[in-house]
């Protein structure tokens, strides 16, 4: 008996009643439930109409194809290739899977970077907007808001106000009081100079001669690179730098770390200065604001105040020896006075020259005399009482990089296009002119050491001479090569005693040359 369905022997058989065919019970039941009629005659076909079939429990009888070698041989070959084409699916399969899977790894590890550099830079954004509300904190109603604006800038709402017929501000000047604070200062000072000797401490000179890099730090970014100018503040070794990256960095050189980075001007840092004890830093910049930064005891400074008084770049800060008053030089060829404290602008300036901006400004030792380089090659000097213009230069090629008095009170070094010309103030005239470098290549830098012994020149490298009198040579002691690779040193200045000396350049690198081992001695000595 085979199954009408399946062709083969059933193990469960059930027969109908109606047809009389022989089925396997479990394929006739699923085909009632599906179609509800007979497979065979089509006639309606219910569970009722089964009747099973009681059979012995024999062997189920082999196929026809197992009863010979060749038969099962060929099952076998049907056998095996089922199971091959099943694993030749299966590895499709996994292959596939994997795919699918490296896909979203690789999703899931690029959403994981997007997600941190977005965290990386809304911490940035947090930052900086945190920088701004300590230098700029926005107030609560409009009338607080043109208060504050004003006293930002150094405090002036009334000032801002009184315009003189020619549409310019009008300065309250300089009071007599200040005068007088200022003439005090000047006899003070000037009566400690006839006294002054060389300070033992002062580095010799055959220490100055085996000067060699001791130290690089990478203090500004990388992909605004420059460091335009350097301060030190003696006591404290703290060495100030102004960068093309709009930061001033405050680096301590005993630690070899960055004590802090004033960040808040939009363009290139151009001059830099401490005030006092170092807890004020002065800086202009090219976005034609000063800025005074107060420092806290964390270490970190805050902007005190934002002076907007110049209308082109800010390219010098000079600091006076009160340590209450400061003045600005701009290209837009005015130069200002400024009261510390308040931020306010006593005096401003105005060249009657319309092409000369200034590019460089210093304070004499003594306070009362101002000197000034031009972008016109003129050097300036003037009576900061009166804001006279009581000497004048000429003999530069090119803009006036730099300008430094000497502690002795009547050397006066300027650095052009030409090289370093060395000036007499009790006669007014130019006794020497150094030549460091071709017609092509710029001094950008030129310096004293506070002792008036150096003189430091920097252009495509560092140049130390032995400060001599007028009528004999100026020598060279020292050559230092540019290690920036930029073939353009921006910066120079001596460390306290020129125990060591301080380089910008056009790289990132704050450099320091001096005596390697002899460092520390000398900071115990001091």
């Amino acid at each position: 008996m085979i199954c009408s369905i399946s062709g083969e022997v059933p193990e469960e058989a059930v027969v109908s009643k109606t047809s009389g065919l022989l089925f396997e019970k479990r394929l006739i039941e699923r085909h009632i439930q599906d179609y509800g009629k007979c497979p065979v005659t089509g006639e309606a076909l219910t569970m009722d109409d089964l009747v099973p079939i009681k059979t012995g429990k024999v062997v189920k009888p082999r196929p026809v194809q197992a009863a010979s070698i060749p038969g099962m041989l060929g099952m076998f070959q049907n056998e095996w290739d089922a199971l091959v084409l099943s694993a030749f699916a299966s590895e499709q399969q996994l292959h596939t899977t994997r795919q699918e899977l490296s896909h979203c790894l690789y999703q899931h590890d690029s959403a994981c970077r997007v997600i941190a550099r977005l965290k990386k830079e809304l911490d940035e954004a947090r930052t900086m907007l945190a920088h701004l509300e300590r230098q700029a904190p926005i107030p609560a109603s409009t009338e607080v808001t043109a208060n504050a604006s004003a006293l930002s800038n150094g405090k002036r709402a009334a000032e801002d106000d009184d315009l003189g017929p020619d549409g310019k501000k009008v300065r309250q000047g300089i009071s007599a009081s200040i005068i007088t604070e200022l003439t005090d200062c000047n006899a003070a000072l000037s009566q400690q100079r006839k006294k002054r000797q060389i300070p033992s401490s002062l580095a010799p000179l055959d220490a100055v001669e085996r000067y060699t890099q001791l130290n690089s730090y990478p203090l500004h970014k990388t992909n605004k690179a420059g460091i335009l100018s350097i301060d030190i503040h003696q006591s404290k070794d703290l060495i100030a730098t102004g960068g093309v990256d709009t930061n001033v960095v405050v680096f301590n050189r005993s630690s070899g770390e960055i004590s802090s980075t004033l960040s808040g001007h939009s363009k290139k840092v151009t001059s830099v200065k401490f005030v006092a004890d170092g807890e004020l830093v002065v800086s202009g910049s090219a976005d034609k604001t000063v800025r005074i930064w107060q420092g806290s005891e964390n270490g970190n400074y805050d902007c005190k105040h934002v002076l907007r008084d110049h209308t082109a770049e800010v390219q010098a800060v000079t600091v006076h020896a009160t340590n209450n008053y400061f003045v600005t030089a701009s290209l837009d060829n005015s130069w200002c006075f400024y009261e510390l404290s308040s931020g306010l602008c006593l005096a401003q300036v105005e060249d009657s020259s319309p092409s000369e901006g200034y590019t460089s400004a210093a304070f004499h030792p003594d306070g009362l005399i101002l000197g000034t380089g031009t972008s016109g090659s003129i050097v300036k000097i003037w009576d900061v009482k009166s804001q006279a213009n009581v000497a004048r230069f000429d003999g530069h090629v090119g803009a006036v990089n730099a300008i430094s008095f000497s502690e002795n009170g009547y050397f006066l070094a300027t650095a052009a296009q030409d090289g370093v010309k060395l000036w007499d103030l009790r006669k007014l005239r130019n006794f020497r002119t150094i030549l460091p470098y071709d017609e092509n290549t710029p001094t950008q830098s030129v310096e004293f050491d506070h002792s008036g012994s150096y003189l430091a020149v920097g252009g495509s490298d560092i140049r130390v001479y032995q400060v001599a009198s007028v009528k004999s040579d100026w020598n060279c002691i020292k050559t230092f090569p540019d290690l920036s690779g930029t073939g353009k040193i921006n910066s120079v200045r001596f460390g306290p005693d020129a125990k060591y000396i301080a380089v910008g350049s056009m790289d990132r690198n704050l450099r320091l040359f001096g005596l390697p081992g002899e460092d520390g001695a000398m900071e115990q000595e001091s």
